[in-house]
């Protein structure tokens, strides 16, 4: 139904998001802000179908969208406020001190500026929230960037609404066009495209290792490379440290059961790693899991290749040396459909056998059962970069493996005690990202105000009038934003 961008397709998308950049880049955070709550209210205003057309593309339920709607409403609000505000822009100005000695001190002032059109491809297990109008356009927008969006192909109805929407907040808040450009493509080709094109000034992709991988190394052989922010998932490791378990193994096993299977297991943040001690409270936890697991009816997964895969790589983790199937859920399941499961494998086979670090995107997590403290440390220093580490622990845990917490912290960008990983949090001190490979730069993250800052960088001024200044940096501070002044913030001008 929707075809493929051509050359001259990608290519006029980014012509004209690079003309829109020259103007959109001077909005006022008041502007911006404009926009980008217009947006929010118009696809408020697409109304029952955008769900209905959500549910048939993807097979998630309808209270699942509804609440995806609404977390990509408040992101775009959420970074509305921030916009407004100003402070983010790290507006810094430092007067002259002409009569210093041994030498004059220049009127030098930096801010952040945005860096041109940003190319977002749609996620697809969040067609609201990681797509068109989601989380790196709006830091896009926010930026001062314009944004082309290639759509997912598991979902371009869905996108295509979306797009419908943003297109009308364009017109309505009187932007130029190529302030937004919707595209179409399920061939590689037209994503190594935008990529490649010499307008592209970043990327935004939020998916698999390959995918983000491919685009990644894309950009690096380009004559300019650019920044590619790739959210490219990680196993998401769940430390079950023993005192927490001798006191409360159900509670907790019963918790991460839910966590696993969650939207059939189809989240970035999923728990796919359990890592826990021999012992009775592991023994109890284990228990009440697989209980748990086993009574988890199957649903449809996002598409047929989500699904493919699934069982694919269940399958080889299921084939390894030593891997024992743990839980199944017992109720039927139809060919598309995830299989609710975990499994288990001692830490000294996990450590010898990488296959197992490998993210098993679905309803399955893989116990490794450690014989001792020692064993448990091994295991987390053989660990790649991961979005998430938690903690199930008590206060006399986390004292008594001090090493452990600060060695995990290392390897993540969250850090979460007593609590399951699944679950974003959309404000300021969220950081959704981590080290490589479970991002391709752990700088940054994909959601909250610290998101922009991907798609910026500073630019220091000297010795300019302020007349000749942006509106940021002069003197009478005209838009009333939070400034550093010679080492103070302040809000008033000079």
């Amino acid at each position: 139904m929707f075809q493929d961008a051509t050359t001259a397709q990608i290519n006029t998308a980014l012509e004209s998001a690079y003309t829109a950049f020259l103007s959109y880049r001077y909005q006022s955070g008041a502007q911006k802000a404009a926009f980008m709550r217009t947006i929010a209210t118009e696809i408020e205003a697409l109304g029952p179908i955008l769900i209905e057309t959500a549910q048939r593309e993807s097979n998630l339920p309808e209270a699942r969208l509804l609440g995806e709607r609404g977390r990509t409403c408040n992101q775009l609000r959420n970074l509305a406020d921030v916009v407004a505000e100003g402070s983010w822009l790290q507006a810094t100005i430092e007067t002259a001190l002409p009569d210093r000695q041994p030498l004059p001190k220049p009127d030098i002032r930096n801010m952040l500026v945005p860096i041109g059109p940003v190319v977002v491809f749609g996620a697809s297990n969040f067609p609201f929230a990681y797509s068109t109008a989601g989380v790196d356009p709006a830091a896009a927008w926010a930026a001062g960037c314009p944004v082309v969006v290639k759509a997912h192909p598991a979902h371009p109805e869905t996108s295509e609404l979306v797009a419908s929407a943003i297109l009308k907040a364009v017109e309505k808040c009187g932007l130029p066009a190529g302030a937004f450009v919707h595209l179409h493509g399920a061939n590689f080709e037209v994503g190594k495209a935008l990529v490649m094109h010499p307008k592209t000034a970043a990327v935004g992709f939020t998916g698999s290792f390959v995918g983000g991988k491919a685009l990644f190394d894309l950009a690096n052989q380009r004559p300019v490379p650019i920044p590619v922010f790739a959210e490219m998932g990680s196993t998401n490791p769940v430390f079950l440290l023993p005192d927490a378990l001798e006191k409360e193994a159900e509670k907790y096993g019963k918790m991460y059961a839910g966590s696993i299977t969650g939207g059939m297991g189809q989240f970035c943040t999923k728990p796919g790693l359990l890592i826990g001690t021999a012992g009775s409270g592991l023994d109890q936890f284990m228990v009440a899991l697989n209980a748990a697991i086993e009574q988890t009816a199957p649903v449809a997964m996002l598409h047929p290749g989500i699904a493919t895969a699934f069982r694919e790589k269940r399958a080889n983790v299921l084939a390894q040396t030593a891997v024992a199937v743990e839980a199944e859920t017992t109720l039927e399941y139809a060919p598309n459909d995830g299989i609710p499961s975990a499994a288990s494998v001692s830490a000294a086979e996990f450590l010898q056998n990488p296959t197992l670090h490998q993210e098993v995107f679905g309803p399955f997590s893989l116990l490794i059962k450690c014989q001792n403290e020692q064993e448990m440390s091994q295991v987390a220093s053989h660990l790649e970069g991961q979005l998430t580490c938690t903690f199930i622990a008590t206060d006399h845990d986390l004292h008594a493996h001090r090493d452990l917490v600060q060695a995990a912290s290392l390897l993540c960008g969250r850090l979460v005690l007593n609590s399951v990983p699944t679950g974003v949090e959309v404000c300021a001190a969220m950081q959704h990202g981590g080290p490589f490979p479970a991002s391709t730069d752990g700088r940054f993250g994909s959601v909250g105000a610290h998101a922009i800052h991907r798609f910026v960088r500073p630019l220091a001024i000297q010795g300019f009038k302020d007349e000749f200044l942006p509106a940021e940096l002069q003197d009478a501070n005209p838009l009333g934003i939070w400034r550093m002044l010679n080492g103070q913030w302040s809000k008033q001008g000079i």
